[in-house]
């Protein structure tokens, strides 16, 4: 009984330190990207809003292939690659919905 308590006891704080290093660590990326458009966005204005706006059509086509019915036949890797990159951002994202440090 009492190793039971103990491995129960393990596993709740591997998850605990887990979910905080997920969350520091999607905090740290929030704060660099805005950090990275701040000081892109004085630099150029135009090249860091192109460079914004072809990560969100790669993000929108990366949702796209993920959420779409499948299609026989084999997937290409750029649509790998996009669907893989979209899932990041979206845990990523979810991580930093929580995040205290806006």
């Amino acid at each position: 009984m009492i190793r039971g308590i103990g491995s129960f006891l393990k596993e709740l704080l591997e998850e605990l330190v887990g979910e905080a290093v997920l969350t520091v660590l999607a905090c740290l990326a929030v704060a660099g990207l805005a950090l990275g458009f701040v000081w892109g966005w004085e630099r150029s204005p135009l090249v860091t809003g192109g460079a914004g706006g072809a990560v969100l059509a790669f993000l929108g086509y990366g949702g796209w292939e993920l959420l779409r019915p499948a299609r026989p036949g084999r997937r290409g890797r750029l649509a790998g690659v996009a669907a893989a990159t979209f899932a990041v951002a979206a845990a990523f994202i979810a991580y930093a919905w929580s995040c205290t440090c806006s």
